[in-house]
């Protein structure tokens, strides 16, 4: 496998019981995902998008497959080597934001430090409000999520996922629960972030126009990739120097 791929599935299949029906949710799903790129898998509900990014982030197992991150077969894993790999390596972010209510919004983002065993609270605090100032939240650290708009508390979900400094960033529909134009803002800032950071991203959606900001896209349809959509930039620099 080339060492320019981050992510590699091969032959992914996963199947639910269903009584005694068995259900496939993917069926033979065939991917890789190059260092520095932004991927949009994109498909309409039940297409399997969810599950996909549940195995490359290591919340699941398949049912048959592998899926190798940075070379390493994450399928074949323990579950505490999971919780290592989603503590150090994969940073999530959620179309529900999944924040925590009772901690001010740099408090959240220091929670993934804190997941990675650092005790320092100063350090803490002072990376995490160096990512909300990176994000467009400079002068909103001490509010709570409440205080906040849907938009704001994606960008402190973004924030946390990035904070860590993760190879990989994985984001399940992070544009569907917002409305059109606060959820193109926030397509922009992981294409931004994408960008200047050279992190990878795997965005799974059923919204076609977040594919603007895509390096490529895999289309997603009943658990098979049917297709794949080049949209490389010329001028996006990093990956081109990836891809030689």
């Amino acid at each position: 496998m080339s060492e320019k791929i981050l992510v590699h599935t091969q032959n992914l299949v996963r199947t639910f019981e269903f009584g005694e029906t068995e259900v496939y949710a993917l069926n033979g799903v065939d991917l890789d995902v190059y260092k520095g790129e932004f991927a949009c898998v994109l498909g309409p509900s039940g297409a399997g998008k969810t599950t996909l990014l549940n195995m490359i982030g290591g919340i699941d197992y398949p049912t048959e497959g592998k899926v190798v991150v940075d070379g390493e077969n994450i399928s074949e894993y323990t579950k505490d080597q999971l919780n290592d790999y989603r503590r150090n390596t994969v940073g999530w972010v959620f179309q529900f934001f999944n924040i925590v209510a009772s901690l001010r919004a740099w408090e959240n983002v220091g929670l993934a430090l804190e997941f990675q065993g650092i005790r320092d609270k100063n350090e803490i605090k002072s990376r995490s409000y160096d990512l909300l100032k990176e994000v467009g939240l400079e002068g909103k650290e001490l509010r709570f999520p409440s205080q906040l708009s849907g938009g704001e508390q994606q960008r402190v979900a973004i924030a946390r996922a990035l904070v860590k400094k993760p190879k990989l960033i994985v984001a399940d529909e992070p544009t569907g629960n917002l409305d059109y134009v606060t959820g193109q803002k926030i397509a922009e800032l992981l294409k931004e972030l994408n960008k200047k950071e050279g992190t990878t991203l795997i965005v799974v959606s059923h919204d076609i126009s977040i594919t603007q900001f895509a390096d490529r896209v895999f289309h997603l349809q009943m658990g098979k990739i049917e297709k794949i959509e080049d949209n490389i930039d010329p001028n996006n620099i990093h990956l081109k120097k990836v891809r030689g």
